[in-house]
């Protein structure tokens, strides 16, 4: 499932760096965890919906991929996302 512009907007405008930042792993990071939990709670009512759940699985990749990049070159950005998105434990 998509998220609106208004949504994705406000994301890239909390999370971005400097103006017109739409591409730094925060941002991208912020975005997929919202389009990740709209998937999940498209789940809760179509659990039979396995071409959206292989989706959701290449997002969730994705978003790994991010963090591991974030947490690689920057430790404190990588605290401050998980933290802000509650993404761990």
């Amino acid at each position: 499932m998509s998220i609106s512009a208004e949504k994705k907007a406000e994301l890239i405008k909390k999370y971005a760096t400097k103006d017109g930042d739409t591409g730094s792993p925060e941002v991208q990071i912020a975005i997929l965890s919202t389009r990740i939990a709209n998937l999940t709670e498209h789940f809760k009512d179509h659990n039979k919906d396995k071409h959206s759940r292989r989706g959701l699985l290449s997002l969730v990749s994705k978003r790994r991929r991010l963090l591991d990049y974030l947490k690689k070159n920057s430790e404190e950005r990588y605290q401050k996302v998980i933290t802000d998105l509650g993404i761990r434990k």
